[in-house]
């Protein structure tokens, strides 16, 4: 952004969270002065930055692996839904080391809208053959959670990079971090109530 003149503040990028780049540019620089081919340009060179900054130091949440590995074991099927584009994906699930683990895996480049349209989770949930509303979403951002709601799922707020329990406070649960939660548990989401 700062190459190009704009300048944004930590807050100001925040609340961008969980779109995808291209509607973080047009939003930022404006339709104005950001015709589709300077968006596509400026998407390129962030997500190529963005990947350069982690290719040799990924950042996997704590508890992200062992979550992983249990829910697989005990039956879940897991599916990414992710605003970023398929290269960031792909190097997160390289970096992981749990690609296997995957029945399904949307990007932005599958999506036409990014959240809070349900459309990415939406897709997960048809690419796993699963009803959206037997779907438990876990994310950290509320324009995530927004999407999950609307597209019937549970969400899980999980509580990281910056964002309080308020931020999140639209979630049907909020945790700090990975390791709070368990198949146990988001099987509670899902399962149907019992009525007395």
């Amino acid at each position: 952004a700062a190459e190009e003149g704009l300048h944004i503040t930590e807050p100001q990028f925040a609340k961008t969270f969980g779109r995808t780049s291209r509607e973080i540019i047009a939003a930022l620089w404006g339709e104005k002065t950001c015709d589709e081919a300077k968006i596509r340009e400026l998407d390129r060179r962030k997500e190529a930055a963005f990947r350069d900054l982690i290719q040799d130091d990924f950042p996997i949440m704590p508890g992200a692996l062992e979550l992983l590995d249990k829910l697989h074991a005990d039956g879940f099927l897991l599916a990414i839904g992710s605003s970023g584009p398929p290269e960031n994906v792909a190097l997160t699930l390289e970096r992981l080391g749990r690609r296997s683990l995957f029945s399904a895996v949307v990007t932005g480049m599958d999506v036409t809208r990014g959240k809070p349209h349900p459309q990415v989770f939406l897709l997960a949930a048809e690419r796993m053959g699963l009803a959206s509303g037997r779907c438990v979403v876990v994310e950290d951002a509320p324009v995530g959670i927004e999407a999950a709601h609307a597209a019937g799922a549970k969400a899980v707020g999980l509580a990281s990079s910056g964002r309080t329990h308020q931020d999140l406070a639209a979630a049907d649960l909020v945790v700090d971090h990975l390791h709070e939660l368990s198949p146990a548990l988001l099987r509670t989401l899902i399962r149907p109530r019992l009525r007395a």
